[in-house]
């Protein structure tokens, strides 16, 4: 009986030992999946997320202040924000990528139709690339108010836009004037844009101070509703960097 009955326990004892080993198993198993959704749910935001503006203005104005506290002052020498435009591509606002493409036309089409979603990037982008062109234009350009046009190149305040050269700043910025060159010194902005060097060529009623609005180029959106707002090519929103005037 004693034999039996000891027997019994270790049995017992192995038994919820092994339990024991599984539980600890399945929680660090557990532990490892939530951390990689955890991850995975990070990134997905970052990739959703708006640009934090309060945030970003209340860096860029404590930066700034601490390079104009400086005995030679701010010397052409800035800490900016870089965000992006684009020219969207007609080709790529489709009912089957989510798009509203009801044809909708606009004063100054002259009775053209393009995909409704279209026309409200151009509002937003300024330009922005045709399937067919119109009397040898390629573009549709916001001409104000309700009003649209035809153009043959995407242009600013300084000419035609350069992919991947040409910027926009807020104006009466005494350094970030119009036609300044700068360089910027950011890996995140390298990377996307292959470029450390642009001309603000252009302006715009919604750009803050110390923003470098950088052009990318033409493309077709990344997506439907605020994701037209970027180019199909990069995810990029924003990034901080330090620029410097050239000339």
């Amino acid at each position: 009986m004693e034999t039996t009955s000891l027997r019994i326990r270790m049995e017992t004892t192995s038994h919820r030992s092994s339990n024991r080993r599984s539980n600890r198993i399945g929680f660090r198993r557990l532990t490892l999946t939530i951390a990689s959704f955890a991850i995975l749910s990070a990134s997905y935001s970052e990739l959703r997320a708006d640009i934090p503006w309060p945030e970003v203005v209340q860096r860029l104005a404590y930066e700034n202040e601490k390079l104009a506290r400086r005995p030679q002052g701010h010397n052409g020498e800035y800490f900016v924000v870089c965000t992006l435009y684009y020219t969207p591509k007609e080709s790529g606002f489709t009912f089957e990528r989510g798009f509203d493409a009801t044809p909708g036309t606009k004063p100054g089409l002259h009775g053209r139709t393009y995909p409704r979603d279209f026309l409200r990037s151009v509002k937003k982008e300024g330009f922005g690339r045709m399937v067919t062109p119109v009397n040898g234009c390629y573009y549709i350009r916001y001409a104000g108010g309700n009003s649209f046009g035809f153009a043959s190149h995407p242009t600013g305040g300084g000419g035609v836009l350069v992919d991947r050269y040409s910027a926009a700043a807020k104006l009466g910025q005494s350094g970030l004037r119009r036609g300044a060159v700068i360089e910027t010194q950011s890996p995140a902005v390298q990377k996307v844009f292959a470029s450390t060097r642009w001309k603000i060529m252009d302006t715009g009623g919604g750009l803050r101070r110390w923003q470098i609005d950088c052009y990318f180029g033409e493309d077709e959106p990344l997506g439907p509703g605020k994701f037209m707002g970027r180019p199909r090519a990069t995810t990029f929103e924003y990034a901080y960097a330090n620029a410097r005037i050239l000339d």
